[in-house]
């Protein structure tokens, strides 16, 4: 099914023509846009879910393995920071550029989103898995706000990986300038 049968806000007429430049009201551009809006959404509680915990410094001893483990935790959630500012460069790239980029950029921003994504929810794997093997956390404890901000951040950013993969395959190309249909037809009588 093509973009312009189930947009509602596209002309009746403008289905049948052929050639014309896509200027309804949702675009990939306001995709963009919104997505990079719940994206800082996104990022923000990634760096809550990194500064809120007070992270333990009990390496000390023969238990090198949770060390190793929580460690590894926390350069996953600093490796999700890197590829999320990734993204939001590539945000601003795609929404500065030009119609071309915007066709072809959300290949790169939704693998890096995908990617963030992927880091994350390692991270939280190990933070779950963790929580139920290790004998630091005895019966009683719970997992605290930063492992619902993280569940949040991983969520949004798919949604938002989800939703500009949706419209760079649904929406048709973004519209230019075109010739007032009577002004052309009039300029063609006068030639």
């Amino acid at each position: 099914m093509a973009a312009q049968e189930w947009d509602p806000l596209l002309p009746k007429n403008a289905i049948h023509q052929t050639g014309r430049n896509y200027t309804g009201i949702l675009t990939k551009t306001i995709v963009y846009g919104l997505t990079l809006l719940f994206f800082f959404l996104a990022y923000a509680f990634t760096i809550s879910s990194i500064v809120l915990p007070s992270w333990p410094e009990d390496c000390h001893g023969e238990d090198r393995y949770f060390c190793s483990m929580w460690r590894s935790v926390g350069f996953f959630m600093t490796f999700a920071v890197v590829l999320m500012s990734l993204a939001i460069v590539a945000y601003v790239i795609i929404l500065s550029g030009g119609k071309k980029i915007r066709e072809t950029g959300w290949q790169v921003l939704s693998t890096i989103i995908i990617m963030s994504v992927a880091v994350q929810v390692a991270s939280m794997a190990l933070v779950a898995y963790l929580f139920d093997n290790d004998e630091r956390f005895f019966v009683g404890w719970e997992l605290d706000k930063s492992f619902a901000f993280c569940t949040a951040s991983w969520c949004i950013s798919l949604f938002c990986a989800v939703s500009v993969i949706v419209a760079a395959r649904t929406l048709p190309p973004e519209g230019g300038y075109e010739l007032i249909p009577n002004f052309a037809h009039d300029a063609e009588e006068v030639h």
